[in-house]
């Protein structure tokens, strides 16, 4: 992939920004917020770049740049760091599950229900078999994505739809153990 430094850091902070927001990035607000060192026309041409690359799109001629699911996972893959757990997290986490290891069930759902404290998100899991475990719904209205009550609607429409759920761990199923789905590829 040929980026240079500075977009790199853009896609960073605009995927970031997005994150946090769901709302459009602008490069006034870019510039103001994250000090890249560069004046917003700047941005806004390394933007419309990394938009004819295929990182970035613009919903409307006067709204700022969301991440496409290419930016995302660019992010994901080479820009995020893995947050270290302090060694008595750790020792909790294990302590946590260990009783539940020699039951692969009950080992899902006590997995899922962990991760989901520990990320603040929604969390499942699947088995091969169509098993699927949940937890931490209620996280899901705090994340400003799902203030849009349409959004949130639509997944606990498809948490009720088993079969569209399965279809969509299918979709993931690969060697490596980290699967990322964006847009178009839920289905």
């Amino acid at each position: 992939m040929d980026l240079t430094e500075r977009q790199i850091q853009i896609i960073k902070t605009i995927v970031e920004e997005f994150t946090a927001t769901a709302e459009p990035v602008g490069s006034v607000a870019l510039e103001n917020k994250y000090r890249l060192g560069v004046s917003p026309a700047t941005l806004r041409n390394e933007m419309a770049t990394l938009e004819e690359k295929g990182f970035l799109s613009q919903p409307h001629s006067s709204s700022g740049r969301v991440p496409t699911p290419m930016a995302i996972k660019f992010y994901v893959n080479d820009l995020m760091k893995e947050k270290e757990l302090s060694v008595a997290e750790e020792v909790n986490v294990k302590s946590r599950v260990w009783d539940h290891r020699f039951n692969r069930d009950d080992l899902l759902h006590e997995a899922t229900k962990v991760l989901a404290e520990r990320t603040k998100a929604l969390c499942i899991a699947a088995t091969d078999e169509g098993l699927s475990f949940h937890s931490g719904y209620a996280n899901i209205f705090n994340s400003v994505e799902f203030e849009d009550l349409d959004i949130t609607k639509e997944i606990f429409y498809l948490l009720d739809q088993h079969q569209s759920l399965m279809d969509i761990f299918g979709r993931a199923a690969g060697n490596t153990p980290i699967h990322i789905l964006v847009g178009d590829e839920m289905g």
